[in-house]
């Protein structure tokens, strides 16, 4: 897996020094968005989630996911049929753990959300961004936006 850049020679927009990011980010948020950790499945806050609003990047805050493409995929992880925008997020190929799998970093600062599947053909898309919920934040949609 390609690491990113702790020196400030980052390509994103939002670029800190791992000493920073750890002052910002709790550990196990540390853990995964900085390290590429992944949380136990049917742990995470946001798994259970279904208000209408936005996901966004708990280390930046970027808009990455909206809740009308959030399904249950009984994987034990949030999981979503695609971006708010495909410039929101950056796909790496992963081959840690003896396998190839498609990493999903926010593209604003880098940081670790989870991984992509092509398994979910009762989708729009035939994909399963399958999200780490400390890698995300939810901000619920104004009652007069919700039907």
């Amino acid at each position: 897996m390609t690491s990113t850049p702790t020196d400030g020679t980052s390509r994103y927009e939002v670029s800190r020094s791992d000493d920073e990011w750890q002052l910002l980010l709790q550990p196990q948020e540390f853990a995964v968005l900085r390290r590429a950790g992944t949380e136990r499945p049917w742990t995470g806050e946001l798994l259970d989630e279904k208000r209408e609003g936005v996901y966004r990047c708990r280390a930046c805050s970027q808009e990455l996911f909206r809740s009308d493409t959030k399904f249950d995929s009984h994987c034990g992880w949030p999981s979503f049929f695609s971006p708010l925008a495909g410039d929101r997020v950056e796909l790496i190929t992963d081959r840690t753990l003896g396998m190839v799998r498609t990493e999903v970093r926010c593209s604003r600062c880098g940081s670790h959300l989870g991984h992509v599947f092509d398994d979910a053909p009762q989708t729009p898309t035939g994909d399963r961004f399958c999200m780490n919920s400390v890698s995300l934040t939810f901000e619920p949609a104004a009652p007069e936006q919700q039907a």
